[in-house]
């Protein structure tokens, strides 16, 4: 196995992958792992597509990951997890927030959304892990959370300890309020649960 750890984060402008990745390149950075990572926005903040490539090992070279040597997809929206599964590498896994947004290119008429991505994908041989992160967030009171859920979903799949990531993760709200610490402390915990369910094959826990 490549000890270079390939993870594409993707979804819709305003969901917070960019964030997401950071967090991410952060965890590894913190445990001596040399990381590249770029990033790929179309209209972000209005709503558009957004795709992040993060490479973290002993030595990396580049950021990009090459067509099927992603190790991990992390699809914030699903529609854009399917449109991005050529990227995995066999056997490899997505983790995939079922919670719909149409990008503009729907609205617009140029894209047709898929009917159901997430099955589209299993029925193509991908290995695919889904939850309602939108969902979890909502109930916990925040929507803007669904970031945070995801981070807690992915954090067992990596090769360092979770609690490396949550730190980094509760970290980016130090200076908030205890209260908003708190919420992501469980939105952090909600997607751990929530992936760990889904891999189960069990129901996802409210």
């Amino acid at each position: 196995m490549s000890e270079i750890t390939n993870i594409l984060v993707v979804g819709i402008g305003g969901q917070g992958v960019m964030t997401a990745t950071e967090i991410l390149a952060e965890a590894a950075i913190a445990l001596g792992h040399d990381v590249k990572k770029t990033e790929v926005a179309g209209m972000a903040q209005r709503g558009g597509v957004v795709s992040s490539h993060l490479r973290f090992g002993p030595k990396v070279l580049s950021p990009q990951i090459a067509p099927g040597e992603a190790d991990i997809l992390l699809g914030f929206e699903p529609a854009e997890g399917m449109r991005w599964a050529h990227m995995l590498r066999p056997n490899s896994m997505a983790l995939m927030n079922t919670g719909r947004l149409t990008p503009p290119v729907v609205e617009l008429g140029l894209f047709e959304y898929p009917e159901d991505p997430v099955q589209q994908m299993k029925e193509a041989g991908t290995r695919v892990y889904a939850f309602d992160a939108s969902a979890i967030a909502m109930e916990l009171g925040d929507i803007r959370l669904g970031n945070t859920v995801m981070l807690g979903a992915i954090a067992d799949q990596l090769p360092f300890p979770a609690e490396t990531l949550e730190k980094c993760v509760l970290k980016r709200f130090a200076r908030k309020s205890e209260a908003v610490i708190e919420q992501n402390r469980k939105a952090f915990a909600a997607g751990r649960a929530a992936a760990a369910a889904a891999l189960k094959g069990e129901a996802v826990p409210a």
